[in-house]
């Protein structure tokens, strides 16, 4: 019995049904090689993507410090230094600010240095360090817009940072004054630079506000209007001792003198 001949307008008819069938016989006789390049390819591009994140972005914590986010970084990184300026005035130590289990933490590890905190917004999940700090009545949280519950001068110095950049005109008239009542000897304030990219967008229910960040001429011109003065002394030696040790804060750092508030 012979064999039907095929009808070529009808294999033609048969091809149409399935898409893409005349890639599948290309891709039939691609080069072993080339496979495995793509092969190799894709391992490259899935490892990139795992390690940088969604977005090609570094989800690394130390990386969202150095864009600015935070001032925590040059506080903790200026406590050697501000002990070398300040010597026996860092006795007794009060921290104003976000991250403050972080900083009184290393302050206690100091050598002759008490240390208390003061975080102005929240303190959210805490570690069994910050917790135990808490307990203990080293840190607590506090509403920086009114007098905090400490005697005047009960501290030798004041460290505030991340606190007065949130804090409008009107309180912030109030707000630091009651801080350099509180200090015997000196007052450092770290404040974020215009420009700087200080807060993200789902802290903004945790903070109230975006930051306002203010020039170091504004910051100067308002320290006099309130009747603080700059410590001319400490400034010199801190910019020496930071020098030395090639530390470039992401921050501006006033040191001011509260004998002269009083």
């Amino acid at each position: 019995m012979s064999r039907r001949p095929v009808n070529p307008s009808r294999r033609l008819q048969d091809n149409a049904g399935v898409p893409f069938s005349t890639s599948v016989h290309q891709k039939s006789r691609t080069s072993p090689l080339l496979s495995l390049a793509l092969v190799l390819g894709g391992v490259f591009l899935l490892g990139w993507y795992l390690h940088s994140g969604p977005g090609g972005f570094s989800t690394n914590r130390e990386a969202i410090k150095d864009e600015g986010a935070s001032c925590t970084s040059d506080v903790l990184q200026s406590i050697p230094l501000l002990q070398k300026v300040y010597g026996n005035s860092m006795q007794k130590v009060l921290h104003v600010g976000p991250d403050t289990c972080s900083v009184i933490s290393k302050l206690l590890k100091e050598d002759d240095t008490e240390a208390w905190g003061v975080e102005p917004y929240d303190l959210e999940d805490t570690d069994v360090t910050c917790k135990s700090l808490v307990r203990k009545g080293f840190a607590r949280v506090a509403d920086i817009k009114f007098p905090l519950p400490y005697r005047p001068r009960s501290f030798s110095l004041v460290i505030v940072s991340d606190a007065l950049d949130y804090l409008s005109p009107r309180y912030l008239n109030k707000t630091l004054p009651n801080l350099a009542s509180l200090a015997a000897d000196g007052i450092v304030v770290f404040a974020g630079f215009p420009g700087q990219q200080r807060l993200k967008v789902p802290d903004l229910s945790k903070f109230g506000k975006p930051a306002k960040l203010r020039s170091s001429s504004w910051w100067i011109r308002y320290f006099v209007q309130v009747g603080l003065e700059e410590n001319e002394v400490a400034l010199k030696k801190f910019e020496q001792a930071a020098s030395k040790k090639v530390f470039k804060p992401s921050c501006q750092i006033f040191h001011l003198n509260p004998k002269s508030f009083r």
